[in-house]
């Protein structure tokens, strides 16, 4: 499995397909995702030294924050997880592990992996599902002896059962892939995972990943229940497809695979690291609750083994990129010797009017495009006129400014409540072949009650 070693100008180029501006945030992402590449070419002994350049980013809710961290991370296909740090504490409340963000990181590691796995050997599981089919609509026979009859001139050599057998498979073999027997019913073995049902009371000096490892243990010395059932052939192909696959996988090379990547290319976004920082607060519980989980971040950002079911894996080369608003508290606010493992700080910029029309017009996933796909799907044809999507964006800023700014989710905000009457109607009323056409009086007409409405409460998202 390749990954994708884009330059930082081709990274910035494809991130600019989904995000509008933040050109400085999408700089500073691209350099370190190259240098990750840059890292593993250098060939002598400074290789394990070069430790990477972890981003702070700062900025509202709903600029750019999370989709930039988790598009980069698919251009790149790196392994990628996010966590808010806010989980991991709240006042008379047991947090979360903060090691569950790696062990999070390696699974999706191996999914990634195995993902790839897959599509390497689709064409062997998919011959394997063919003869399993083929079996059980028509039996082989074994090879009957010679036959000793010598045959007279011009008499031909009889067939043996197993010739007959092979040319009667052989055309079946040909219905099967033109899809001529996809409702036929055929009966196969299905292997069914055994469930070690292991459990435990009081977790003990166990931790989560012994837990687990221990359950898997058990789950594989349990023989896996073998039973039959009836489908068609089409459901027999689906369901033999997923066991073949796995059969021809290889895990102990996954495994060593995707510890691989999650530890040289994983990215780990932990968004909300302002809601753990001491901010302008004085107190002893709340905030010793938040330097506690500053501190047990620490270790993991500068470096350490962590236990998980798949391995032993290290921290040291994983980017961190960590996102907060920073209303109430600032950078500094957080412990100093966490700040230092976030040299590179990244303010986001709040997004405009402009912003908002070129959010509606330019991104590949633009919501405009996804509504109009929703539409395309009922056979109806949604169109916007540029004023309409200017009002639309303007509209949203103006709730933006008046109540709270949470960016370019508002566009959701009031694209729903242009569309929602719209998405009732079809298919009962608005039939197929209609033709939906949004103008800029339909937008003043739809949202004005939005925007005398000053409460607001119930379309805040």
């Amino acid at each position: 499995m390749e990954e994708k070693n884009l330059t930082p100008r081709q990274i910035v180029k494809e991130l600019d397909k989904y995000i509008i501006g933040q050109d400085g945030a999408k700089k500073n992402v691209a350099i370190a995702m190259r240098n990750r590449w840059r890292r593993m070419n250098v060939n002598t002994e400074i290789r394990n030294e070069i430790i990477p350049n972890n981003i702070l980013m700062i900025g509202p809710t709903g600029v750019g924050k999370t989709e930039i961290a988790r598009r980069i991370a698919k251009i790149t296909q790196a392994p990628f997880t996010k966590v808010e740090a806010s989980k991991f504490t709240e006042v008379g409340y047991v947090g979360r592990d903060v090691e569950s963000m790696v062990r999070d990181l390696v699974e999706q590691s191996v999914n990634l992996v195995k993902s790839y796995k897959r599509e390497e050997v689709k064409e062997r599981a998919a011959q394997a599902v063919e003869d399993i089919i083929l079996d059980a609509l028509i039996p082989p026979v074994k090879q009957a002896p010679p036959v000793l009859k010598v045959p007279s001139a011009g008499e031909e050599m009889p067939k043996t059962d197993a010739e007959l057998n092979e040319r009667t498979r052989e055309r079946f073999r040909e219905k099967i892939r033109n899809g001529g027997l996809e409702e036929r019913k055929i009966e196969i073995d299905v292997r069914q995972p055994s469930s070690a049902g292991v459990g435990m009371i009081g977790g003990g000096m166990m931790d989560e990943a012994s837990m687990i490892n221990l359950q898997e243990m058990m789950g594989n010395m349990l023989p896996k229940k073998v039973r039959k059932r009836k489908v068609t052939i089409a459901e027999a192909r689906k369901i033999l497809l997923e066991e073949e696959t796995a059969r021809l996988i290889d895990m102990d090379e996954v495994k060593e695979e995707a510890i691989s990547r999650a530890e040289n290319s994983g990215i780990i976004f932990v968004d909300e690291i302002d809601k753990i920082a001491s901010g302008s607060s004085k107190g002893s519980g709340p905030d010793v609750s938040r330097e506690g989980v500053q501190r047990d971040l620490l270790p993991i950002v500068e470096g350490t083994s962590v236990n998980t079911k798949y391995g032993i894996v290290r921290t040291d080369h994983v980017l961190f990129i960590a996102a907060g608003a920073f209303h109430v508290s600032k950078p500094s606010d957080l412990i100093p010797e966490l700040q230092g493992r976030f040299p590179i700080r990244v303010e986001l910029d709040s997004l405009s009017k402009d912003d908002f029309v070129r959010i509606l017009r330019e991104p590949k996933n633009a919501l405009t495009r996804q509504y109009e796909a929703l539409f395309a799907s009922e056979e109806v044809e949604l169109t916007f006129q540029d004023e309409s999507l200017e009002l639309l964006a303007e509209k949203a800023f103006e709730i933006n400014s008046e109540v709270e700014n949470i960016g370019a989710r508002r566009l959701h905000t009031v694209m729903s409540k242009l569309l929602n009457d719209f998405l009732f109607d079809v298919p009962d009323v608005i039939g197929p072949n209609a033709k939906v056409l949004v103008t800029k009086d339909l937008v003043e007409d739809k949202l004005a009650e939005l925007v005398r409405n000053r409460d607001l409460s119930q379309y805040i998202l």
